[in-house]
């Protein structure tokens, strides 16, 4: 009888997730602009996706943005939850973590137009480098095709670190007092007490830090189609966005499915070794 109250739960999630992951994997293997008849082609949508520059490019720069979307924050989100765990105002610790969270409760396409405002030729980020000297490095960020991936990586890492920081600190909370106490009487500095205490103790968080930080580089759209919209040119193009226009500005269904899977199996490969890696330690550890 217990199975029948699953049956809802069960009937949704085939209903709005797996049959809509069928639909698009069934699509990826026909050439359909959306309207018309649609012609079976095999494989060819995914021999595209790899041999095409500006597909094969979106995919690099997605994983590109796996490094200010999810190292950097969570590398600085533990040395920050480590130097807020120390300070003995509880007051200021809250306050610091509200602070330091608020970038994350703004969804990310309002936080593509206000950062599109700051990073402008004539935005904040210039004005304040033209105060310090520094004019002569003053650019359109998003506009210009050096600078404009990493522009959109400073965005993303603003929106991260917030919620690395929440986390961690959560994490930290968990590790007994006694294991700093103990390390403080043996002379263990702060930098050994990070690397032999909270790092172990922090591995749980650390996972779900990096699988949540890195879906979101892996399948940005909301920051990227609002900052840039994938230019210029296609310097900060991600599959995100591609598979956005290629279904709805190109009318080419067949081809946004192949990859839409491609992206999918991607996310899966770079987050199941992970979790695996974890789960794996987790059992070694008990």
């Amino acid at each position: 009888m217990g199975w029948l109250f699953l049956l809802p739960g069960l009937a949704f999630y085939i209903v709005f997730v797996f049959w809509p992951i069928i639909q698009t994997a069934w699509y990826s293997f026909y050439s359909w602009n959306g309207v018309d008849a649609s012609t079976w082609v095999g494989f060819d949508n995914f021999i595209r996706v790899f041999t095409d520059p500006v597909l094969r490019g979106s995919i690099a720069h997605s994983f590109y943005l796996i490094i200010p979307f999810a190292l950097i924050p969570v590398a600085l989100g533990i040395i920050l939850a480590s130097l807020i765990r120390d300070v003995r105002s509880k007051t200021f610790s809250s306050v610091a973590q509200v602070c330091m969270f608020l970038p994350r409760v703004i969804p990310g396409a309002a936080a593509g137009v206000a950062w599109t405002w700051m990073l402008a030729q004539d935005g904040i980020v210039n004005q304040m480098l033209k105060a310090m000297g520094l004019g002569s490095h003053a650019t359109a960020w998003l506009g210009n095709q050096r600078t404009a991936l990493n522009a959109v990586g400073v965005i993303g890492f603003w929106l991260q670190l917030g919620f690395c920081i929440v986390l961690l600190s959560a994490g930290i909370g968990s590790i007994s007092k006694s294991l700093y106490e103990a390390a403080s009487i043996d002379g263990a500095g702060w930098w050994s007490q990070l690397w032999h205490i909270t790092l172990p103790g922090l591995r749980g968080q650390i996972a779900v830090c990096l699988t949540m930080t890195m879906v979101a580089a892996l399948a940005s759209f909301d920051v990227v189609f609002m900052a840039t919209q994938g230019g210029p040119g296609y310097s900060t193009m991600v599959p995100g966005v591609m598979v956005y226009r290629l279904a709805f500005t190109q009318n080419k269904v067949g081809l946004a499915s192949a990859l839409a899977v491609v992206l999918m199996i991607l996310v899966l490969l770079v987050v199941g070794p992970l979790q695996r890696l974890v789960q794996g330690k987790s059992e070694e550890a008990a």
